[in-house]
């Protein structure tokens, strides 16, 4: 009866594995690098050029704040021994007090473009998070890990790689949503070259 017992127990647990065999090879994983994906993702270029036109913009008045600051402490050097050594004073004072107020009005300005830019990149990677989210759920992935800046995946087989994959789909459909936008982008990359 024992015996019996042990031999059942055996052959379930046999039959037991073998179901948890057929689950592992029904397993589907993959992984995505996330710093190529960014790095090919359209959206996130026209952004990114978008980005770097608007921080020109916003930093040409204090360009010429500057180059004005410049020219006056030059002539200031020149006026300063016409004048005499009062009015140096008084005029070296005001000339650092403006270099100072244009130093907290120059990081204003950095600290500002900072916040602007990561909210710009959060929001893309929160969007490609849910699009390879979907993706996953819609090809029938169990998991898909990332690999690059932010690794969690240590080794991987490049069989699992789908990465090129999920860039091309991920263009297409931005493509398809923003149209003409991407390719004035590469149209100005091109004037650019030239």
């Amino acid at each position: 009866m024992k015996r019996a017992l042990l031999i059942l127990g055996i052959a379930f647990a046999m039959i037991s594995c073998n179901k948890n065999e057929q689950k592992t090879e029904n397993f589907k994983t993959a992984y995505i690098d996330t710093a190529e994906l960014l790095k090919e993702y359209e959206k996130f270029k026209v952004e990114d050029e978008k980005f770097k036109v608007k921080s020109e913009e916003m930093s040409r008045p204090l360009e010429s704040k500057f180059r004005a600051f410049e020219n006056e402490a030059k002539s200031f050097q020149t006026n300063a021994r016409v004048k005499g050594q009062a009015w140096a004073q008084q005029k070296g004072a005001e000339l650092q007090q403006r270099e100072q107020e244009l130093g907290i009005e120059q990081n204003a300005l950095i600290q500002q473009l900072q916040v602007e830019g990561a909210q710009l990149r959060d929001s893309i990677i929160k969007e490609v998070k849910q699009y390879i989210k979907d993706f996953g759920k819609k090809e029938g992935y169990d998991y898909i890990y990332g690999t690059g800046d932010a690794a969690t995946v240590l080794y991987a087989k490049d069989a699992y790689d789908i990465t090129k994959e999920v860039i091309e789909k991920l263009n297409n459909d931005y493509s398809s949503k923003s149209g003409t936008e991407a390719k004035k982008v590469e149209a100005t990359k091109e004037e650019e070259k030239k």
